[in-house]
């Protein structure tokens, strides 16, 4: 009546002994790498699509460089850059904030922060599941 959720296969299991070793030694090997190792050096006959699998369960993802999301589009404005002369000399003269993302495992959470760029002391900070305007406002009055 209920569903029974089904084992790992042998195969799956060796498989992903295999690839959680050579990842160890290699973690830049992407799927399609490790596809070609477990293929051509260890005569594995299996599909890419397996393999694909295997590294989204385990959670693997190949170290290297990812999409440049920072390049502006064409036609987009760039902004000048305001304190390019201006010489920091002590804390509490400039402060600035970031927002970025974290990967979890079911999708992202949004961390915002505003630091002193002098100390680079982290002033306050904020977690959110949504990327909304509510997650960049701080209640509490920043000290220093």
């Amino acid at each position: 009546m209920y569903y029974q959720p089904k084992r790992i296969s042998k195969l799956n299991q060796e498989l992903m002994h295999l690839i959680d070793r050579h990842y160890q030694q290699k973690p830049y090997y992407g799927v399609y790498r490790m596809w070609e190792w477990l293929r051509k050096d260890k005569g594995y006959k299996v599909n890419i699509k397996r393999i694909r699998r295997l590294y989204r369960i385990m959670g693997l993802e190949a170290i290297g460089p990812k999409p440049n999301t920072s390049k502006p589009a064409l036609g987009h404005k760039v902004y000048p850059y305001l304190l390019k002369n201006l010489v920091i000399t002590h804390s509490n003269q400039v402060w600035a904030t970031d927002l970025t993302y974290v990967p979890i495992q079911n999708g992202f959470l949004y961390l915002m922060a505003i630091i002193d760029l002098k100390s680079r002391y982290v002033l306050n900070w904020s977690v959110s599941n949504t990327m909304d305007a509510t997650c960049c406002q701080t209640e509490k009055a920043v000290h220093s």
